[in-house]
């Protein structure tokens, strides 16, 4: 399983002038220099776990009769994008054809895999909400990026899909990837978002391909699921966890520090040692020793607080628009899940199980007053005290 490419837009970012008209005047606006959406496709078959999904996309190029629409579902970061892409790409090579091991497989010096290795191809579309930041409408790029915008799915999926593919052969003329496609519409009530991609699925341009990759497959509209085939991607072991964050530069101790917290997820893992979460864990400890105990830690308030404040500055910081608030809720977020690992674990321990479950009451209590905003230093002053009562 590949990383997903950064989603992240460097302050750094070179600038390039964009002209357009604007109130019937010519005008230029600073828009920033576009950064690749994906990380270059590795093989199938060295797509790690998942035997069964991928049994379902080898069957389908085996037999020539391609589906023109597809939903890969399961939880973040356990490799559905890396399976996308690397589908994608013996989708798109005309050299697709079976080895001398009888496996379809295709040359990996072909100049389609030489132009997506590049992230040039043509007719490969990923989407992701990260493209608002290059819109020509300034209400667009202003945006918070918490959904998909919808100027993002018409100019690169709809209009997109109706122009001829740039390239000959291959099974498919153009994919496009929909990544994290629970993000198109805040609301299934108005999905504008979503019955433009529908109009699409419903009468589709010759040989395109559409996938949708998503951890909330129902924050898709049901006319959408009933039209695509569905790929169940779960949670990886834990050998294959470090085994993935490994190839990705993450050390085989702090990957086994954040087994616990990743569910499986390499992809979560990575995140977790990467933006210190794992080392919470330590930091913590003593803390909530003595709250398991039914002893209040005055420390425990604050510096779970700070934790997720200093977390959240630094992730507002990192992605254009950041909202703090969306920033402070995904911190406490990890935090939470922190605390619920470890009060799950108590769930097994025989005389604990008490505590443990008044610790998840607790936890839940914390979570509704994040989404009531209420000040983080509150929220954790009270969990702080309702752990060790």
């Amino acid at each position: 399983m590949a990383k997903k490419a950064s989603k992240k837009t460097s302050k750094k970012t070179a600038k390039k002038k964009v002209s357009r008209r604007k109130g019937g005047v010519g005008g230029v606006a600073e828009l920033p220099e576009a950064e690749p959406m994906y990380d270059p496709p590795i093989p199938l078959e060295a797509v790690v776990g998942h035997g069964r999904a991928l049994g379902v996309l080898r069957a389908s190029l085996e037999s020539g009769r391609l589906h023109h629409a597809w939903i890969f579902h399961g939880p973040a970061g356990v490799g559905k994008m890396t399976a996308a892409l690397a589908f994608a790409a013996m989708l798109l090579d005309p050299t697709l054809d079976r080895g001398l091991s009888g496996e379809l497989g295709v040359d990996p010096e072909s100049e389609t895999q030489r132009l997506l290795r590049e992230r040039l191809h043509p007719d490969l579309h990923v989407v992701r909400k990260e493209l608002a930041a290059y819109s020509d409408n300034a209400s667009v790029r202003a945006s918070k990026q918490t959904t998909i915008a919808k100027d993002v799915v018409d100019e690169h999926l709809v209009r997109a899909s109706q122009l001829a593919p740039s390239r000959e052969g291959g099974l498919a003329g153009k994919v496009f990837i929909v990544d994290e496609a629970e993000r198109l519409d805040a609301s299934l009530s108005k999905a504008e978002s979503q019955n433009a991609i529908l109009k699409t699925l419903e009468e589709p341009p010759e040989r395109t391909v559409i996938i949708l990759v998503t951890s909330s497959e129902d924050r898709l509209l049901p006319t959408i699921r009933s039209r695509c085939q569905r790929v169940a991607f779960g949670p990886l072991t834990d050998e294959e966890t470090v085994r993935v964050a490994g190839s990705k530069g993450i050390d085989a101790s702090q990957a086994e520090a954040g087994l616990s917290l990743a569910g499986g997820s390499p992809g979560r893992l990575i995140e977790l040692v990467e933006t210190g979460v794992v080392g919470w864990q330590a930091e913590l400890r003593p803390m909530l020793d003595l709250a398991a105990r039914g002893r209040f830690a005055s420390d425990l308030g604050p510096t779970m607080a700070g934790l997720v404040e200093g977390w959240a500055a630094a992730r507002a910081a990192s992605v254009p628009n950041g909202s703090k608030t969306v920033a402070n809720r995904e911190g406490a977020a990890r935090m939470f899940e922190l605390l619920a690992t470890r009060a799950r674990k108590g769930l097994a321990v025989e005389g604990a199980e008490d505590r443990a479950l008044g610790w998840i009451e607790a936890i839940q209590r914390a979570e509704s007053r994040v989404y009531a905003n209420v000040q983080m230093a509150s929220v954790f002053e009270g969990l702080a005290a309702d752990l060790a009562s």
